[in-house]
Formats: C-alpha cells, sequence, structure tokens
C-alpha cells in the first residue's frame, strides 16, 4: 500500500485514459470539418476567402494540440507553485480589454485584446485558471474549509473579482458560467448548504437587475418567452436556428449541402454553429456527436472521481463541469431550450482562444485519469 500510495504522490503511473483521449480529438476533428462546411460560403462571400476562418483556426488547433500534450505531461503538482501569478495575470489580461489601444470592441463589447494580428478572450484563460485555482485552495485547506477568514472568503472573493472583470466586458453569459462552475468546486470540495443559500441571496438579485437594465438582455429574455414579439429581432436567430435544425430531418443533408450557412442563421460559424450539425447530419449525426459528448463526460468524471488527491480530483472535476456546463448551454440556446447567449460550443465554434483553452482543460483531465484508486491510493492503469 505504501508503495502504491508512493506512486500517486510521484506521478509515476502507466498511462493515461485512451477512451478520454480519443474522445477528445474526434470532438476536435469533427469540429473543424462542421466549422469549415458551415463557414465557407459565408468566408467567401463577406471576405473574399473561403477559408477565412477554418485557416484562423487550424493554427488555433495546431497550438492547441501542442499545449493538449504539455499539459497531459506537466508535472502539476510543481506547477502549483505558480498559481498565484497565473490568478494576477488573469485578472491583468482582463483588465487590459479596457485599455485603448489594447481591448478590442466588437458589437458593445469589450472582451477581447489585440496578440499581434491576431486577437485572444481573456475570459476563456480564466474558465482555466479559476478551477486550477481553487483546486489548490481547497486541496490544501482541507481542514479548515468550514473557517469564514481562511477557509471560505479568499476564494469568494476571487471568483467575485472574476464574476465581475468579465460582467464588465458585457459578457454576461460567460461570467454566469463561471461563477455556476466555481459553485460547483466549492460544493464537491464539501462546503455547507448555507454557503450557497447565501451565494443564491446575492447572486440572483445582481442576476435579476442585471437582465432589466440591458436592453439587448431585457430582449432577449422576452423574446424567449414570447418569439412572436419580436421575430426579426431578438427573436429571429433563434427562431432561425430551429428552422434550421428542423430542415435536416433524420440523415441530413450531407456535409457541405447545407443551405442555411450565409444569412439566414447569424453566427452560424459561432455560437450557433450546432445548428449547421443538425441540419447537414441530421438527428443520426447529432445522436453520434451527442455519444461523444457523452463519452467524454463519463471518462472525465471516472477519472476524477477515482482519485484520492484532493487537489488533482477537485481540479479534474472542475474542468471537466466547465466544459460540459458550456456544451449543454450552447445547445440549449440552439434549440429554444434557454435565451440566447454568446456561449460558444466547445471544440467545435469559431475562435481559437476557445479552442486552445479547451484542448489545454482536457490536457489536463488527461494528465489527472492516469491518477485513481480508493483512498487507498491505488494507481489506475486504464
Amino acid at each position: 500500500m505504501n508503495m502504491r500510495l508512493g506512486m500517486e504522490q510521484s506521478g509515476k503511473t502507466r498511462r493515461a485514459d485512451h477512451l478520454l483521449v480519443a474522445s477528445v480529438f474526434l470532438l476536435a476533428g469533427i469540429g473543424l470539418v462542421t466549422l469549415y462546411s458551415s463557414s465557407y460560403a459565408f468566408s467567401e462571400r463577406f471576405f473574399g476567402n473561403a477559408l477565412y476562418f477554418i485557416s484562423r483556426q487550424l493554427v488555433f488547433a495546431g497550438l492547441g494540440i501542442v499545449l493538449f500534450f504539455i499539459a497531459s505531461r506537466i508535472d502539476l503538482e510543481a506547477l502549483r507553485k505558480w498559481i498565484q501569478p497565473m490568478v494576477i495575470a488573469a485578472m491583468i489580461l482582463c483588465v487590459l480589454t479596457f485599455v485603448p489601444g489594447i481591448g478590442v470592441m466588437r458589437n458593445g463589447a469589450t472582451r477581447w485584446i489585440h496578440v499581434g494580428s491576431s486577437t485572444y478572450q481573456p475570459s476563456e484563460l480564466i474558465k482555466l485558471v479559476l478551477p486550477f485555482y481553487l483546486a489548490h485552495i481547497f486541496g490544501k485547506k482541507q481542514d479548515s474549509l468550514d473557517s469564514f477568514s481562511s477557509g471560505m472568503l479568499p476564494p469568494a472573493i476571487v471568483t467575485a473579482v472574476f464574476f465581475t472583470l468579465i460582467y464588465l466586458q458585457n459578457n454576461f453569459s460567460t461570467a454566469v458560467l463561471v461563477l455556476i462552475n466555481a459553485l460547483v468546486v466549492f460544493y464537491m470540495a464539501g462546503f455547507r448548504i448555507r454557503f450557497f443559500i447565501g451565494a443564491a441571496a446575492v447572486f440572483l438579485p445582481l442576476s435579476a437587475y442585471s437582465i432589466l437594465t440591458r436592453d439587448h438582455r431585457l430582449r432577449r429574455f422576452i423574446s424567449f418567452f414570447r418569439p412572436e414579439w419580436d421575430p426579426l429581432g431578438a427573436g429571429y436567430q433563434v427562431r432561425s436556428s430551429l428552422l434550421t435544425v428542423s430542415s435536416g430531418g433524420f440523415w441530413g443533408k450531407g456535409i457541405g449541402q447545407g443551405t442555411r450557412n450565409i444569412a439566414s442563421v447569424p453566427e452560424i460559424h459561432s455560437d450557433f454553429i450546432f445548428s449547421s450539425v443538425a441540419e447537414e447530419a441530421g438527428f443520426i449525426g447529432v445522436f453520434l456527436v451527442f455519444v461523444l459528448f457523452a463519452v467524454f463526460a463519463f471518462t472525465a468524471y471516472r477519472s476524477a472521481f477515482r482519485i484520492s488527491n484532493p487537489f488533482r480530483r477537485l481540479l479534474s472535476f472542475g474542468l471537466a463541469t466547465s466544459i460540459l456546463t458550456q456544451i449543454l448551454l450552447n445547445v440549449a440556446v440552439v434549440v429554444g431550450a434557454v435565451p440566447a447567449t454568446g456561449v460558444p460550443l466547445p471544440f467545435f465554434s469559431a475562435g481559437g482562444s476557445s479552442l486552445a483553452t479547451t484542448l489545454v482543460m482536457a490536457g489536463i483531465i488527461v494528465n489527472n485519469s492516469r491518477y485513481g484508486g480508493s483512498a487507498a491510493g491505488e494507481v489506475s492503469h486504464v
């Protein structure tokens, strides 16, 4: 038993979960094919280059794959000493979005910064850094979680700061996702229910205020409950998406044969790319993509629950939850189950920041999949 414990602590395990790795690469590959298929007509018409979006995505996919392999092999315990600089760097990058000449404003939102000839969205980094920070703190303070000053307050403040920075970028949906995912990690760490009641008492009124004081959010909210209220405005995107999803039928129209990719669904290559999957691949294609998502979720959570190390367990759980909540929210928006938001579909949507960050997160989950067993520390050989 001691030898097995030593193996886990030193990181000398056998191999990662191959099914988890396969699901990640299949999703990334299908995502690239879908992006090309959904964007080439739009790219050619508006940019004069059918490869405009896919060429950019391939660059970030290549970078993401390199980072995936690094993240799957790096010593995460050694990386913990850098968590404070990582948190500070993420905050600084978020602040830079508000600096003229560095920040980039699109459609009234300041979510990006210039990085050479490209742009980067710092909120994507927070999806990685915040779960890492929370897992580090809770793994280190297992015996003091009931203490308000040392157990709850520091991580609550850091979470609130990240939430506020993203919210001020006019990115309410991502801010809410980051907060919900953080609360899931708080719950898995063992915080008592009164903490979540207090968080809800603060968050729900703020959410209502945020919706009521922003015209575009209020219009989306009203259109969700009354689609006929603004069919050519706030409700147009979701109504068009539903028509596109239903047009695919059982077998779909075929890859590259979608007819609604240019103007029928705005941002079909980005936040609404799942409607392109449904149109071109049909019910059978959607089913297979959901199977891959389910395989990813099952293997990621299975590896997380097998880990006896609190830091690694919470980190894997937090990162897997972050990816999966984005998937669920994006698909729910596309099929009209929730009001429209600006959350991309991991592995699929155009946006190098999202793809590269998702692959890094998946790499860390794969890294942790080498560690497992019961509380006795038995190592998994999956």
